[in-house]
């Protein structure tokens, strides 16, 4: 299979709910025939206490109970997922709900229950043996235990809090993956062999057009390096390529390489993912500030609980080397350019949505002034000017927007609760 579609394929399975709950299916039916083949070899197992109508109703009740369970544990997650994506982000559906694995391996119990119960049901007619029963009654037990879990588990799933912290955790991890190196003195350098001739071809997207979400880096670098060339990627993780629009740029001797190679390195979608997007999670988080600051909702507290994180992956950001968009083969010769986001991009999502959006609160424009001073005082010196430029204006708006002389004032001094803690002197 294409690398394109592999990944395609993962990023699926990923994020589909009915898989596990499949699985568990499949799995049932050959655990259950396993208990049947091994049946001689369970002798010790205690006979199971019921007669035959006391086993049916009990069969009857697990069956019963997991099929309710598998109900309502639809119905009301399709319920979340409303007044979630509603009050939070559409977003989320994908990023986080539909990945839980404890939602994905709950609803697998129940169907793996209720599938096991219907099939010792089937058999208490004829010789079902004792072990059927006992494993039968204790995943119905099991069942009871991981419902009443779920529901103390979603309530605290779906508060905004453990929502933003989720995303974040994510965007982490993608951090680290495209930007594995520390900052160093030649970041942000201007890199000194890159190309600057006319490129020999220029592939372009065949297809739907669609978001571009993923890129198999290795794969072009050593393509690159096997014709002696440059591949260049016209458009970076995150952005829509309408079909025909320029995909690659070749230098050299890449301009032999295959169209249909090239192209299979590249993972298209109708909805941007995280795994390769170093900046959706800051996207994600921003459209829950951005959400909880509408006049229709007015929660500037959820919008400070989402400054939180963002300082959090703004210090990650800040801290490690950006410029690894220029790809080089062991030799040090460039072979790729794959656009990333720099520091700006970072800066500039992070605070001009909420800025507009949220100066006009206290909570905000005090939390915003307490994310610069605490970026200030840990990240190195080359990062300040765009957090010195946010601060301005921040600043600027802030005597905008308030009328009293007391409230600017106010709104001027950081405050790292947003309102309500302790200003620095």
């Amino acid at each position: 299979m294409r690398w394109n579609k592999l990944y395609a394929l993962k990023s699926y399975m990923r994020s589909s709910l009915w898989v596990v709950p499949f699985f568990a299916l499949v799995l049932q039916q050959a655990f259950l025939r396993a208990v049947l083949v091994l049946e001689q070899w369970t002798e010790w197992v205690p006979l199971w206490p019921l007669e035959t109508e006391g086993t049916v109703a009990a069969m009857q009740a697990i069956i019963s109970l997991a099929l309710s369970f598998i109900v309502f544990t639809f119905g009301s997650l399709l319920v979340a997922i409303q007044i979630a994506s509603g009050q939070l982000t559409p977003r989320i559906i994908a990023t986080t709900l539909l990945r839980d694995n404890v939602i994905r391996f709950t609803v697998g119990l129940f169907i793996f229950t209720l599938l096991f119960a219907i099939g010792a049901i089937s058999r208490i007619s004829t010789s079902a043996p004792s072990p059927i029963m006992w494993i039968s009654g204790i995943f119905g037990v099991l069942s009871l235990a991981a419902f009443l879990y779920f529901i103390d588990y979603s309530a605290r799933l779906l508060r905004p809090v453990s929502i933003i912290h989720r995303v974040a955790e994510q965007g982490f991890a993608v951090i680290e993956a495209v930007y594995p190196g520390p900052l160093s003195d030649t970041d942000e350098r201007p890199q000194p062999d890159e190309p600057c001739e006319k490129p020999g071809n220029i592939v372009l997207h065949v297809g739907s057009s669609d978001i571009i979400l993923a890129v198999d880096v290795k794969a072009l670098t050593i393509q690159a390096h096997r014709a002696d060339g440059v591949i260049e990627l016209a458009a970076r993780v995150g952005d829509f390529v309408s079909s025909g629009q320029p995909l690659f740029r070749l230098y050299g001797g890449a301009k032999a390489i295959p169209a249909k190679d090239l192209r299979n390195s590249v993972v298209f979608g109708r909805e941007r993912t995280i795994e390769q997007d170093p900046t959706f999670a800051f996207r994600v988080i921003v459209d829950i500030a951005s959400k909880a600051l509408s006049k229709a909702i007015n929660d500037p507290t959820t919008a400070v609980l989402a400054i939180d994180q963002l300082q959090r992956l703004l210090r990650s950001v800040g801290g490690r080397e950006l410029s690894n968009e220029y790809v080089r083969d062991a030799q040090g010769r460039l072979r790729v350019v794959f656009p990333t986001p720099n520091w700006e991009d970072f800066v500039q999502l992070t605070f001009r949505e909420i800025r507009i959006y949220g100066a006009e609160n206290l909570q905000i424009a005090r939390r915003l002034h307490a994310m610069i001073d605490d970026l200030e005082a840990v990240l190195p010196e080359s990062r300040k000017d765009a957090l010195a430029i946010e601060r301005n204006l921040l600043d600027q708006t802030i005597d905008k927007v308030y009328l009293l002389p007391e409230d600017a004032a106010l709104a001027h001094i950081a405050d790292t609760q947003g309102l309500g803690g302790s200003p620095k002197a």
